[in-house]
């Protein structure tokens, strides 16, 4: 006895460890700055709140309808439940199991339901209440690393759920965005369209006083044509681009209200990236593949916990009688309690093979999250460049649009004073509205760069769920 004591005590003795290799992030070689970024800072354009950064009670209506209602932020949370189950299930297996058992049997020659040899023919009754419990003593640590991998599994799905949540948003903002710069073309081409209709006018005009001729004319009705014919086509572009933001909001296909126009709108002014090794801390996906190789690295110890003899404590506690009113005695209490052993000799080679593919789910584990941090890095440079580039671009197509407006107005006063001919009045106008929609799309890639920017530094990682 006293010996089953110490063995008893060395068991419990050796359940602090647990097999397998511990947890050790895999190294991404973070750059000391990101490409475009001038010098290292500590504060972060992902630090600020979403709804803080849009001037746009639409667009942060929008967002909010998009994320309380949207299928993806919807399935994503279903995940994360789904995860904490399962979670929850791997941490019972820390506790005994505990059932209970009520068993009634009449019968003949039988004991319990069995053949009973010695049972004189006689038909008799027979009862049995009792309570069991089991308990596998975690020696090797192999539950404990099965509910590191659930845990990891659970944390990684709510990691899932940010990412999902953050995409949603700048998918939301960029529609919009989207949206407002195809209502700037449109006011464009509509006024293309009456400008050169005012230009057909005139010439209209002139030929019957018999100074223009019928190519002036028919030139300027072809440019009114043309421009006419985008307004249908833009017309049709928002009604689906409508239909897109409804559907990120969960809701049926109609109207989207809109904000400010989009010239009103500007880019944030201050967008600091922040540090490179604070971008692994932030970004959801780069967590959740982390949470992912986490998973993966705990699931190798529990399979090499296959390997060990698994030691289980069992307990029974019961009565048995042939009659109800005889379960209270004292010769009916049934009891039992046991130390069993378990463990593996011949497989055929199955728990290796187990813990090979552990082993390489690891591998695949590991080399998905340096890859994912990789990118991520990219997703900010890229981010950086572009939204230093396009405001560079916009200064230049500012001057383009300014300079264009000029030399209309000019020829359109050299023309009426019979300076110059039609074709030089047809050839501004044509360069200037192209250019003002060249102007209103690059304005709109600027505002996009500022989400996709907020999105790749994993904005907003500080809100809460």
């Amino acid at each position: 006895m006293r010996g089953a004591r110490l063995g008893l005590a060395a068991i419990l003795a050796c359940s602090g460890c647990a097999v397998g290799p511990n947890y050790r992030r895999p190294d991404t070689h973070p750059p000391a700055t990101f490409r475009g970024q001038a010098a290292a800072e500590t504060a972060s354009f992902a630090d600020a709140n979403w709804w803080e950064i849009y001037q746009d009670p639409v667009l942060t209506g929008l967002i909010r309808r998009a994320l309380d209602n949207g299928f993806d932020a919807r399935i994503a949370a279903v995940r994360v439940e789904q995860a904490r189950a399962v979670a929850l299930e791997a941490g019972g297996q820390y506790y005994p199991a505990v059932g209970y058992v009520g068993d009634a049997f009449r019968g003949k020659n039988t004991f319990f339901g069995s053949p009973d040899p010695e049972g004189g023919g006689a038909t008799a009754d027979a009862f049995a209440p009792y309570l069991s419990a089991s308990w596998e003593l975690d020696i090797w640590g192999r539950l404990r690393r099965l509910n590191e991998a659930a845990r990891s599994q659970y944390l990684e799905s709510e990691e899932g759920r940010r990412a999902v949540r953050l995409t949603v948003l700048a998918n939301v903002a960029q529609d919009y965005f989207d949206l407002l710069e195809l209502d700037a073309e449109l006011a464009i081409a509509r006024q293309a369209t009456r400008d050169f209709g005012d230009s057909l006018r005139l010439f209209n005009e002139r030929l019957k006083g018999g100074i223009a001729s019928r190519l002036e004319t028919s030139s300027a009705a072809a440019a009114q044509a043309a421009e006419a014919a985008q307004v249908p086509l833009l017309e049709r572009q928002i009604a689906l681009t409508e239909n897109q933001i409804h559907l990120l909001l969960g809701e049926n296909p109609g109207p989207v209200a809109r904000g400010p126009a989009l010239a009103e709108h500007r880019p944030p002014p201050e967008t600091p990236a922040g540090l490179p090794s604070a971008l692994l801390e932030r970004r959801p996906d780069v967590r959740e593949a982390e949470y992912a190789a986490r998973a993966a690295n705990a699931q190798i110890g529990a399979t090499i916990g296959g390997f060990l003899p698994r030691f289980g404590l069992s307990a029974l506690l019961g009565s048995t009688s042939q009659s109800l009113s005889a379960l209270t005695h004292t010769h009916s209490e049934l009891w039992s309690a046991g130390l069993n052993i378990t463990g593996p000799l011949f497989q055929g080679g199955a728990l290796r093979g187990e813990y090979l593919q552990a082993k390489s789910a690891w591998r695949l584990a590991k080399l998905q999250y340096e890859q994912t941090a990789l990118s991520a890095f990219g997703d900010v440079a890229n981010a950086l460049v572009t939204r230093q580039k396009l405001a560079e671009a916009g200064v230049q197509l500012a001057r383009e649009v300014q300079a264009y407006q000029d030399a209309v107005h000019v020829a359109s006063e050299r023309y009426r004073a019979g300076e110059a001919g039609y074709y030089e009045l047809l050839q501004a106008q044509e360069q200037l509205y192209p250019a003002e929609s060249a102007l209103a799309q690059n304005h709109r890639d600027e505002l996009i760069a500022a989400v996709q920017l907020y999105k790749a530094l994993g904005g907003g990682w500080n809100n809460p769920p």
